[in-house]
């Protein structure tokens, strides 16, 4: 068991239980015309989330309903591409370590130019030269040695042993022994931040709608704060005074597409059924920004939006 410490780039922080989410709509990749072209568009967001240390990432459906693909199985589709699972599929496969991408992502044709996508290079994913106190694994077939427990690949030269007995092909998270006495622990997903601090890849959620996107977290008590971004919006500065702490546990930052979240609000059954569409898509959202004022061009892509929006917004959650 290596001994060594982490790199001083990987320092956690403090524990924490808030989280940071971003929403993108399918409308980013539908005007693509090639496979490439979808292929680096979807790898441009990886890596803004994972730049900014995105928590979680949600994709919604903003497409008009009669265009919709329903009832089909996303696995076996090989028309045009569905555009909501081809974004959640490249994006979970991107957060995925890469030494366990080929026998957890078998071929597909979404895949079919995954060697346009960047690296995303995030603390979970291994590095020979590195050594953090916990580690992302996948259970391998072979029996360990004693027939008990289960032997899980961490990306290193050499497995480690479990206690556990669990199915291979099994992506675990593990705490790792403070020397090379020690049996890894398997822990909750998520304790590498919530118990250490370490920002540890971002979970991945698929939405049919953008109130969906609002109304199906994952969290017990939903998003407590929600940021809609929309060039109607107020200035950042002005939806967020510097001299004002902003206080959340969740907070979620939603994007248009090229025709804003208007165009989403407009295509949602259920918003539709409220009124809630055009300058009152608004009132879904605790605060309307626009995250940059008086740009020097008619569009700002969405990819170009999260790198502008993160980096204005990232004073409410970073104290450093």
């Amino acid at each position: 068991m290596p001994s060594f410490k982490a790199p001083s780039r990987f320092r956690p922080t403090e524990p924490r239980e808030w989280t940071v989410s971003v929403a993108v709509p399918t409308s980013i990749i539908t005007d693509c015309v090639t496979r490439e072209q979808r292929t680096t568009n979807v790898g441009r967001v990886a890596r803004a989330l994972a730049i900014f240390s995105v928590d979680e990432v949600v994709v919604f459906d903003d497409s008009p309903v009669d265009q919709r693909i329903s009832n089909a199985d996303p696995d076996a589709y090989t028309g045009d591409v569905d555009p909501a699972h081809f974004m959640e599929h490249l994006l979970t496969y991107l957060e995925t370590p890469p030494f366990m991408r080929k026998v957890l992502f078998p071929l597909h044709p979404n895949l079919r130019s995954q060697g346009l996508l960047p690296s995303l290079d995030m603390p979970h994913h291994p590095h020979k030269d590195e050594w953090l106190p916990y580690r992302e694994g996948m259970t391998l077939e072979t029996p360990p040695k004693g027939g008990k427990g289960t032997e899980v690949d961490i990306g290193m030269p050499s497995t480690v042993r479990i206690a556990e007995s669990i199915p291979p092909r099994t992506r675990v998270t593990l705490k790792m022994p403070d020397d090379q006495y020690g049996t890894p622990e398997p822990v909750h997903p998520a304790a590498p931040r919530t118990e250490a601090g370490y920002f540890w890849g971002f979970s991945v959620r698929r939405a049919s709608s953008l109130s969906n996107v609002l109304t199906e977290s994952p969290f017990e008590d939903g998003y407590d704060m929600s940021i809609g971004t929309s060039e109607r919006g107020v200035p950042l500065s002005k939806a967020f005074p510097s001299y004002e702490p902003a206080n959340f546990n969740h907070l979620l930052i939603v994007f248009g597409g090229p025709r804003g979240l208007e165009f989403a609000a407009m295509n949602d059954p259920q918003l539709g059924e409220m009124g809630i569409t055009g300058p009152r898509t608004k009132e879904l959202f605790d605060h309307w920004v626009n995250v940059l004022p008086n740009q020097g061009t008619r569009g700002i892509k969405t990819d170009e939006a999260l790198l502008i929006a993160l980096t204005g917004l990232r004073r409410l959650w970073d104290s450093s």
